[in-house]
């Protein structure tokens, strides 16, 4: 008869499984670079568009076979950051924070407030200033790269359940901003397309299941088919990236699986070429006085900013209290409140998502780029005020 397996600790911040405590440090490593590299490109962005702004309308306006370079950036490149944060999510639904809600119940209720709340705000911002209700979805994301970047960089000597917390707080809040693309930012349904890439998904997961195709390459096809039919069923074509992610098979007892394989292999491409190429080409916002002035009086980026530097940390932090006040959920060990004061500042980093959502959210290219603006600029603020938090923490 086989022993008894011991009961695993129960810690809410989803830090306490062999696996995940292996798997976390390998991605804070990645998506620290991610983030270093994401901010040179964000500022050559701003140079070039505010110094060239001809070439760089020119070059992002240039037609490449069904689509403008812009849009291979935000609807193709962007496809392989999001496979990513589909296997990222898989791996916490199957072994990580996740597998067991009860274990990351603070996270994820902060992570669904940190949401909500950012977005009521710019609803009741816009609808008392007679503004544009469109982009209520600008605010809600956190961008993971840029937020644990600057927890690399400040935070050092925090407890490790700070950047659990962190983690999980942004893989959540992914899951929740995939969602709304999904719902609200599809139009037109193709639903031939629809079930041409559903098919093909199929075909991913069965293929991943059978084991028989041993180089990843011969998975490509596949990918690239399931991206297209997405494309045309009129479903935002990154969509087809978290599909294949959470499609990709995996086995929580073996160190070395296919899930893992294909992190190491496509992870890279995502923080060193996808992202950047993507905020080379989203962040290109001019800086003009009339755009810059407007950040204070037009309702839309003020809703944005509100949202972002407001919004997500009360959302944040106050949903943590309340689930630890009237749960039997409590905080990892070491972590303090003033610890998870500091980080949910650091929520309020909205970036890759954000910029998305401002493009789908508005047709008037102006009202994009002050939307823009105002997502870099209280990405900006919330990086600066969170690492000044946790810079005070660490001493």
């Amino acid at each position: 008869m086989n022993p008894t397996p011991a009961p695993r600790p129960r810690i809410v911040l989803g830090v306490g499984r062999l696996a995940n405590r292996l798997h976390l440090p390998q991605i804070l490593r990645n998506t620290t670079a991610g983030g270093v590299v994401m901010l040179v490109a964000t500022i050559a962005a701003l140079l070039w568009a505010n110094l060239a702004p001809t070439s760089y309308q020119h070059l992002s306006h240039l037609q490449l076979g069904p689509l403008s370079v812009a849009h291979w950036a935000s609807d193709g490149i962007l496809t392989v950051f999001f496979f990513v944060a589909g296997m990222e999510l898989k791996r916490e639904f199957v072994e990580g924070s996740l597998s067991r809600p009860a274990d990351a119940l603070v996270p994820i209720i902060a992570a669904v407030c940190g949401m909500l709340v950012p977005a009521g705000i710019y609803t009741l911002v816009n609808l008392r200033a007679g503004g544009d209700l469109s982009g209520w979805a600008i605010p809600m994301a956190t961008d993971i790269a840029f937020a644990l970047a600057v927890l690399a960089v400040v935070g050092k000597g925090l407890p490790m359940g700070v950047r659990a917390f962190l983690l999980t707080l942004a893989i959540v809040d992914d899951l929740g901003a995939i969602a709304v693309i999904a719902v609200f930012f599809s139009e037109n349904l193709q639903l031939g397309w629809l079930a041409a890439a559903a098919g093909l998904l199929v075909a991913w997961w069965a293929l991943q299941r059978q084991g028989s195709l041993r180089s990843g390459w011969w998975y490509v096809p596949i990918a690239v088919a399931t991206w297209w039919c997405m494309l045309q069923s009129g479903v935002h074509a990154t969509i087809a990236g978290v599909a294949l992610g959470l499609l990709v098979r995996t086995n929580e007892y073996q160190m070395d699986d296919n899930l893992d394989r294909w992190q190491r292999r496509v992870e890279p491409w995502s923080a060193w070429v996808a992202v950047p190429v993507f905020a080379l080409f989203a962040a290109g916002v001019p800086l003009n006085p009339g755009v810059l002035g407007g950040l204070w009086s037009d309702p839309v980026p003020l809703g944005i900013i509100a949202g972002l530097v407001v919004g997500k940390p009360i959302g944040i932090f106050l949903a943590a209290r309340l689930a630890t006040r009237f749960t039997k959920a409590t905080l990892a060990e070491g972590v303090t409140w003033r610890d998870l004061a500091a980080v949910s500042v650091l929520g309020g980093i909205g970036f890759t998502v954000s910029m998305l959502i401002s493009d789908l959210a508005f047709n008037d290219q102006g009202r994009v780029e002050v939307a823009k603006t105002a997502v870099l600029t209280a990405s900006t603020l919330a990086a600066v005020l969170g690492g000044i938090l946790l810079r005070a923490r660490g001493r």
